[in-house]
């Protein structure tokens, strides 16, 4: 079979699918160990041993076999007393559903909402594979853009409401906002509530990164304004402030009305996430405030040491982010970010996210994670001081 006919024998979807360009970047430099990789959203730091023991532990208590397709009852309650300590929410255990992942949550919440030509606003820059699951289950998506406005990134809720029409069927926000670090105020997040209300529009908010924000505790949250019966899930992970990227563990708040479908969906997906993954998540939420203390700590230097160097740059212009751990910066006469970055990796080996992966919005900027140790973030801006002061 030629290769035009075979892949033509696939499915629309998936010859629709295109491939990430900051996974396409990594791919050309992931098994150097000469390169310093900052592509990803990752910190540099292990899980805690807490964490691991308490995996290590579930193995050899014999915890090998198939889960509930919800999640264990014991990581559900903790969930939601993690929730309520943190965000004043009164949620249940109905109203949980672990997943492999944040990004397989992604992915069960667009399957559970949309059906094929549903309209789905979206915000841009945004990492690519949240427009992207909804795509792939056939969504019509409209983006909104967050744009750059007297130094600060900024969103038009006026747009936003506009683009919220009664034939929309979700609105996705990403908040704080990966690649820019924006932010939506609670005052904002009540407009986009009472909105939705209105027009029965589902919220489906990624609060991936809602521990690692800067101005507090933790960012502004739907889930402390909502009511159980409102239209909203919240897509979250272990991944980022727990330094757990590797162990694929997230979970989503829906309406309890939706525990049995999304079970179902759960179980032709993935079935259930692993029992000794999920202990591990247990021992994250009960024992695991010192580690993201000590995380945002350590992000805090890397911060104020990237900042710092970025602005000895004519070329390079960066606004402060609020939340998760990037640098979103413009560097004057680029033009195509892709190229860019594989140039820099080629030349320098630092790996940098190309701007234009994150929308159209993003050309002519390149992401940097932050979350590494001072030493390997000064070596990497001595790498990169050739290319960002020609």
């Amino acid at each position: 079979m030629r290769q035009a006919e075979l892949h033509n024998s696939i499915s629309s979807r998936a010859r629709a699918l295109e491939a990430s360009k900051i996974r396409a970047i990594a791919e050309l430099g992931m098994h150097n160990p000469d390169v310093i990789p900052l592509w990803f959203g990752e910190s540099a730091w292990k899980t805690c041993p807490v964490i691991v023991d308490a995996a290590i532990a579930s193995l050899k208590a014999g915890n090998h076999m198939y889960q509930p397709n919800n999640g264990a009852m014991k990581l559900r309650h903790a969930i939601c007393t993690y929730s309520k300590n943190l965000l004043g929410s009164h949620i249940n255990p109905a109203q949980v559903t672990v997943t492999p992942s944040g990004m397989q949550g992604l992915i069960l919440t667009a399957e559970f909402l949309v059906t094929p030509g549903d309209r789905v606003v979206a915000l841009e820059p945004s990492w690519p594979n949240i427009i992207g699951a909804f795509k792939m289950t056939g969504a019509e998506i409209v983006s909104v853009a967050i744009t750059s406005k007297k130094g600060r990134w900024e969103l038009d809720l006026g747009e936003l409401l506009a683009a919220l029409t009664k034939d929309t069927k979700v609105v996705v926000i990403n908040s704080p906002n990966n690649p820019t670090g924006w932010t939506m105020s609670v005052k904002e997040q009540r407009v986009v509530l009472e909105h939705c209300r209105r027009y029965g529009i589902w919220i489906v908010a990624d609060d991936v990164y809602t521990r690692l924000y800067r101005n507090g505790r933790h960012a502004p949250s739907f889930l402390s304004i909502a009511e159980p019966e409102d239209l909203l899930i919240s897509v979250n992970s272990f991944s980022k402030c727990w330094s757990m990227t590797g162990w694929r563990l997230g979970w989503i708040v829906a309406p309890a009305a939706f525990e049995a479908k999304l079970g179902q969906l759960t179980e032709f997906n993935t079935s259930c996430t692993a029992g000794f993954v999920q202990a591990a998540g247990i021992a994250a939420l009960q024992d695991g405030e010192d580690e993201i203390t000590s995380l945002l700590e350590k992000i805090k230097i890397g911060y104020e040491l990237t900042a710092a160097q970025l602005s000895t740059f004519s070329r390079v212009e960066f606004i402060e982010p609020d939340g998760a751990f990037y640098c979103f910066f413009r560097v004057d006469g680029l033009t195509d970010s892709f190229d860019a970055a594989r140039k820099i990796l080629k030349k320098t080996k630092v790996g940098l996210a190309p701007g234009v992966a994150f929308g159209p919005q993003g050309e002519g900027y390149l992401r940097l994670c932050y979350a590494q140790p001072a030493n390997v973030l000064k070596e990497a801006f001595k790498r990169l001081e050739p290319f960002l002061s020609k």
